[in-house]
Formats: C-alpha cells, sequence, structure tokens
C-alpha cells in the first residue's frame, strides 16, 4: 500500500462523503442481515430468501432508467439528499413494525420492495455525484476504488455485528441501529460545499432521452460489454449469497453468529480486494485485471460450494469476496472513466439494472434450482459460470487487441507505400 492508495481523500466533499457513507452502511449490512435471518427463521425456504432480494431489488430494474434521466435531469445533490432521507424513514418503519412483534414475512418483504424503489433513483445520483466530489478528475478511479472498499468493510463489519445484535438483543435494535446511522450521512451531505449546480433546459421527454443513452451504450464497444457481463454475473452468481443463511444453518449447523462470520469472512476479501485496486498505479490493465478476478470469483465459489471443514469453507469465501468485488469496482470504473458527462446518469442507470436489477431475477432462479438440486450443487453450477464469463472476458480482450492492431496496420499503409 503506498500514499497514492488514498489520493481521493485530498478532496474535502469527498472525505465527509465517505466518513458518513462509512457508518450509514455498516448499518445497512446490519439489516440486510437481520431481514435474511427473520425471513429464513420464519419460514425456512431458500425460495423465500430469493423472495426476499427480488423484492429488494426488482424495483431498482424495473425505475433503474428514471432514475438516470433524472439524475440528469435534475441537481443530483438535492436528490441524494431526498433518496437518503426516505432510506431513513423506510429503515424506521421496519423497526417499527418489528418491535410491535405483530408482523408476517410479507410485511419485511414489502418495505425491502419500498427501499428497492428508493434506491432505483439513488444509485445513480450516488454514483454520479462522486464524479463531482473529487477535485482532480485523475482522482476519479482511486475514489471509486476507495468506495468499493467502504462498501466491503462495511459488509466485513455489520454482518459480524448483526449476528452479535440479533443474539444478544434481538432484531429490533439490529433494524433501529440502521434507522439512526442516516444521521451519519446525512449529515456529511450537508456539511459539503459542492460547485453551484447550473439549472438544465429539458427540450426533450424522458423516452427520447432513454433512447439516447441506450443508443450510445450500444455504440461504446466496452461499455455495452462490460454491462452485458456485469448482467449475466448479476443473474446468474451473485445471487449466491442468498443462500449463505442455508450454509450457516443447515450444512454447517450454527446460529446467527455464523452466517454473520460468513458473510463477513467474504467482506474481508471483498475489502482486501478494493484496496487492492485502490493500490493500483494508473495505467493499469483494469479489463485484464477484470478478467483474472472474475476467474478467481469462479474459482472461490467452486471450492466453497461442497467444503465440509468450516476454517477452510471461510478461507474460500474469503477468496470468492476477493474476486467478486471487481465485478462491481472495475466496471464502474471502466463506464465513469470513459463515459460522456452529460451521459453519465443515464449509462450508470443501465449499470445499476444490470447490477441490481438482474440480482432479484437470479435470486429467485438460484432459490427454485436450490430447492431442486439442493444448495452445494446449485454453488457450484454459479462458480461454473463465474469462470465461463472469465474466459469470456479474455475472449473479448484478444479479438479488441487484434483489431486494434489491424486498425493500426491499415493507417500505416498509406504512409508506407508513399515511402515506397
Amino acid at each position: 500500500m503506498n500514499i497514492s492508495t488514498f489520493n481521493a481523500f485530498k478532496s474535502r466533499n469527498y472525505r465527509l462523503y465517505f466518513a458518513g457513507q462509512s457508518i450509514s452502511l455498516i448499518g445497512t449490512w446490519m439489516q440486510k442481515t437481520a431481514v435474511s435471518w427473520v425471513i429464513y427463521s420464519l419460514t425456512h425456504s431458500q425460495f423465500m430468501l430469493g423472495v426476499s432480494l427480488f423484492a429488494s431489488l426488482f424495483p431498482s430494474f424495473l425505475l433503474s432508467f428514471l432514475g438516470g434521466v433524472v439524475s440528469d435531469r435534475y441537481n443530483r445533490y438535492r436528490l441524494l439528499l431526498a433518496t437518503q432521507a426516505a432510506s431513513m424513514i423506510q429503515a424506521l418503519l421496519l423497526t417499527a413494525l418489528v418491535f410491535w412483534g405483530h408482523y408476517v414475512v410479507w410485511e419485511i418483504i414489502a418495505l425491502s420492495a419500498v427501499l428497492g424503489v428508493i434506491n432505483a433513483f439513488d444509485v445513480p445520483a450516488r454514483q454520479s455525484l462522486v464524479y463531482e466530489m473529487v477535485n482532480s478528475k485523475a482522482d476519479l478511479p482511486n475514489a471509486l476504488a476507495l468506495n468499493s472498499s467502504m462498501v466491503n468493510l462495511s459488509r466485513l463489519i455489520g454482518p459480524g455485528i448483526a449476528g452479535l445484535v440479533l443474539e444478544k438483543f434481538g432484531d429490533t435494535v439490529c433494524f433501529g441501529m440502521n434507522a439512526l446511522s442516516f444521521i451519519a450521512v446525512i449529515g456529511s451531505l450537508l456539511m459539503m460545499r459542492l460547485p453551484k449546480s447550473e439549472s438544465k433546459q429539458h427540450n426533450k421527454n424522458i423516452l427520447i432521452e432513454l433512447r439516447e443513452g441506450f443508443a450510445y451504450i450500444r455504440n461504446a464497444p466496452t461499455i455495452k460489454f462490460t454491462i452485458i457481463m456485469l448482467a449475466m454475473i448479476s443473474l446468474m452468481v451473485l445471487p449466491f449469497s442468498t443462500l449463505i443463511p442455508v450454509y450457516a444453518k443447515d450444512i454447517f449447523k450454527g446460529t446467527a453468529s455464523t452466517f454473520g462470520v460468513i458473510d463477513s469472512v467474504i467482506g474481508l476479501g471483498a475489502f482486501s480486494g478494493a484496496i487492492f485496486l485502490a493500490s493500483l498505479k494508473p495505467g493499469r490493465n483494469l479489463k485484464k485485471i477484470l478478467a483474472i478476478n472474475t476467474l478467481i470469483f469462479g474459482g472461490g465459489l467452486v471450492l466453497f460450494s461442497h467444503m465440509p471443514n468450516y476454517p477452510l469453507a471461510l478461507l474460500f469465501a474469503a477468496i470468492t469476496g476477493f474476486g467478486m468485488m471487481s465485478q462491481i469496482t472495475i466496471s464502474n470504473t471502466l463506464i465513469q472513466t470513459t463515459v460522456d458527462p452529460a451521459m453519465r446518469g443515464r449509462v450508470i442507470s443501465f449499470y445499476a439494472m444490470a447490477f441490481f436489477g438482474m440480482q432479484p431475477l437470479g435470486g429467485l432462479l438460484v432459490g427454485s434450482v436450490s430447492q431442486w438440486i439442493g444448495t452445494p450443487d446449485t454453488v457450484l453450477a454459479e462458480g461454473t459460470v463465474a469462470l465461463i464469463i472469465g474466459l469470456l472476458h479474455f475472449r473479448f480482450l484478444r479479438k479488441s487487441k487484434l483489431k486494434k492492431n489491424a486498425l493500426e496496420t491499415l493507417q500505416q499503409q498509406p504512409v508506407n507505400t508513399l515511402a515506397s
């Protein structure tokens, strides 16, 4: 690790954002862990875990296009303040529901769906605003990598705390702590001093702007391929996380703390991967690193899937987390560093659709398949898919290199002809 690992911290606004989000995300992961544990404890159904993931993410799939247009049209800072306040209200409602004790699983799932609607507008605004938070745009890749380290450090800490709180104090306290955590991020946003936003004129309707965003992606090969591969990963591989309660409760015969430990170890691996990315010097081939880490992701899942030894399973879970992190971070970096600023919100909405939108469909798919062939074989299949996607990345790199070489040769031909 070197000083350049933290270059983005030179920007005051980004430091505030990082501090506030770090606290809030710990609460978010506590809530995610508690929701999964409560639903599985109530239903003992892998399929209902998939339904829970579907409810929390599918609204983002449906509305992410609209969220991207809104982010490009209006003040992203004010939009982010509004979505964070709405998320806090959702967390308070969930806390109140569990506190009174008279609830059924569908009420929790309904509130998860409300959060999914909020996130459809939150993600494009938050991801786009990071660009405005860093003073030097050369620090943007570092800021995005540090974002991932923040997310994964919270994933490391949050589930572990959630497991302890669930056992010692109950689910009400767990949900309540998440509601309180939003005070930190809202406070950090209010303390920022961002450049004054210029009002934009909207001469086109939303459908036209959506079509422009789609056409832009279609004509940008790297962005298009990155989003398609991320969509495949999100649909068929990332939903492995919905089956972790099954490993904790049924395979390793553990408790809520066991669930928290496994989730935290995955977060530890992902955090290590994020720090690795943040430490990379400018100019490194991120596409190649993404391909390699996709293979690591798949290999970790394959090894974890049927491992009966708990300590070794934790090791392979950490390897899985390391490889998994790159899918999100490098994909986001490749998009943010190449996209036209005027298209940023719309392109990020497609990224959000690929990442958040495919996971709920994948959650239903994985939950159904695991009921049919069993959880370990399902995770093995997910790991195999990740290995195939990693090989597709290498194939794309090879074809891109050949195309580039052919273009350079074609450009040099007239010069060679004149020289002869």
